[in-house]
């Protein structure tokens, strides 16, 4: 057994150097290559969430700009229908007044008829004396006539 522990030991000992080159390979890609590579990770971490905070700050922007886009429609869209009613109600008063303006136009025209036609009536009731006494002598003069004189 002897014999068995003083090759452990030998094995041991010749072990030394190569934990000791382990140790220093560890130590060597910790600083070289692990923490350089743990930082350019970090960074790309914090870089790809700046991005995605970024976008969804785009996104954010992006709808209140929509919003705003859609309210203005709205507002664009009420004032085209404000201003169209409002052309509307300026015909319908136009058409209105032109309607108004035609029937008294047409009532004075009636007046003025009116006027003409009593006019008319009373010049025919103040001849028709005078016309009927001239038809009654002109139809007494005809029937007193003797029979082969006027004809």
């Amino acid at each position: 057994m002897d014999q068995t522990l003083q090759q452990l030991g030998e094995l041991l000992l010749g072990a030394v150097p190569t934990v000791i080159l382990l140790a220093l390979l560890y130590a060597l890609y910790t600083a070289i290559v692990h923490k350089p590579l743990q930082r350019v990770l970090a960074e790309r971490r914090s870089k790809t969430e700046g991005a995605v905070e970024k976008s969804r700050a785009d996104i954010a922007a992006a709808e209140a700009r929509t919003a705003e886009y859609e309210q203005k429609l709205r507002e664009a869209r009420a004032a085209v229908f404000r201003a169209q009613e409002a052309k509307r109600q300026a015909v319908l008063q136009a058409r209105a007044a032109a309607l108004n303006e035609a029937r008294s136009k047409a009532q004075a025209q009636v007046l003025a008829a009116k006027k003409d036609i009593e006019g008319d009536r009373a010049a025919a009731e103040a001849a028709l004396p005078s016309d009927a006494a001239a038809l009654a002598q002109e139809i007494v003069k005809r029937v007193l006539q003797p029979a082969g004189a006027g004809r």
